[in-house]
């Protein structure tokens, strides 16, 4: 996600709606008020002290500000949801608000939720992650070079990034009604596709480099290995076990969910011409989630890294999934980084229309989701995560976050 340049312009939003706003004043420490009822109405309201920012500005203000119309926020404390909460519209026109099983677009967040789904394969010994990516698929291979032939390309390295892969793109997703791409296509670049081909100029491990294109090559090699849908593999494998019941990866989503899904707006908080796109690169951007449900996967991560074992996965697999993979700042599908004296995991999610983020802590059980349905919504969450944490009184996260 890209550091987003705040507008000191107020614009207004239609239909603004806020569910359950109290704001305090007062300046007792943010620590002394644990319970969930205190932290959120201290969220929601502006800071003490004021620093001359956005943190003088309640959250309502906040998305008036930043022109972001919807906002859902789940917080983990103890290894467990601790409080959800929506704020705002997921629609600006219709006037439709957000809740709690509102569905946002997850963007990029899906890499690392296609990520355990790999590693439970791993962990069940049907797929090696240091093994050639080759041997797995069938409907298309890495091309063979000087590169690839010293090193082969492996699921570890393209889930961390550090592939060789240099495509270096995200995907811009499809209007509903426009022809979509397979796989295949989108991996040659070939039209109907709107991204350029995956190629490789580097020996795996040597470097950090974003690839999207990565993870769609281990989209296919999945489906080539188990014979079936992407969609529904990850729902029998990681969103079924997770109890993630308003989350799938259908691209386009069917009409059940559909109805419950909030609008892409544009960073001036307007409808987008069409409600969102669909992208045929499910595993790298194609999840449609709650901030309630992506939180069990928080959860599921710091729990089985805990140990004895997770919903989905075991201790040793958890830990896996979370080492460091070669010299960049990624896991296996996870940015790991240390913060002061807190290691955390994370990772954000830009679409066209929504943005969103995750972050949780490796050890000590506490994290949170933000996920917005505008385009701005980028600063939104950067300051509502450190709100949290400020209350919480977080390891090193004691001022809002910047990507």
């Amino acid at each position: 996600m890209n550091r987003v340049r705040l507008c000191a312009r107020v614009r207004r939003l239609p239909c603004l709606v806020v569910a359950g706003l109290l704001v305090i004043g007062g300046s007792l420490p943010l620590h002394a008020q644990l319970d969930p009822k205190s932290v959120i109405a201290r969220i929601e309201g502006p800071q003490v002290p004021d620093r001359g920012g956005l943190d003088g500005l309640s959250i309502p203000q906040l998305m008036q500000r930043l022109s972001v119309p919807g906002v859902s926020i789940a917080v983990i404390k103890d290894f467990r949801v601790e409080w959800v909460k929506t704020y705002g519209v997921a629609d600006v026109e219709s006037g439709r608000p957000v809740d709690s099983t509102t569905a946002f677009q997850a963007a990029s967040i899906s890499k690392p939720v296609t990520a355990m789904a790999a590693m439970r394969l791993a962990q069940d010994q049907r797929l090696r992650l240091d093994d050639d990516i080759n041997t797995v698929l069938k409907s298309w291979r890495v091309p063979s070079s000087d590169l690839t032939r010293s090193q082969p390309v492996t699921a570890r390295s393209l889930m961390s990034h550090t592939s060789g892969a240099d495509d270096g793109f995200g995907f811009p997703g499809y209007d509903p009604s426009a022809p979509r791409p397979t796989l295949v296509q989108i991996l040659n670049g070939q039209a109907p596709s709107n991204v350029g081909n995956v190629s490789f100029g580097r020996l795996p491990y040597q470097g950090f480099k974003y690839s999207g294109g990565g993870t769609v090559i281990v989209q296919l090699a999945l489906m080539d290995l188990t014979g079936t849908p992407f969609a529904e593999f990850m729902q029998a494998t990681v969103l079924g076990p997770l109890g993630m019941t308003n989350s799938t990866y259908e691209q386009p989503m069917g009409t059940a969910l559909a109805a419950h899904a909030a609008r892409a707006h544009n960073g001036e908080g307007r409808r987008m011409p069409a409600p969102w796109h669909v992208y045929p690169e499910q595993a790298a951007a194609g999840l449609w989630t709650t901030p309630t449900d992506l939180a069990q996967f928080v959860v599921e991560v710091q729990s089985a890294v805990r140990g004895p074992k997770g919903r989905v996965l075991t201790q040793t697999g958890a830990r896996e999934m979370v080492a460091p993979v070669g010299t960049g700042p990624y896991a296996v599908g996870l940015a790991i980084g240390k913060r002061g004296e807190g290691w955390y995991f994370s990772h954000g999610g830009a679409n066209w229309g929504f943005r969103a983020d995750i972050l949780g802590h490796l050890r000590k059980g506490y994290g949170i989701v933000v996920m917005t349905n505008g385009d701005a919504g980028t600063a939104l969450i950067t300051e509502i995560e450190g709100r949290v944490a400020a209350a919480y009184g977080w390891d090193s996260l004691d001022k809002p976050l910047v990507r």
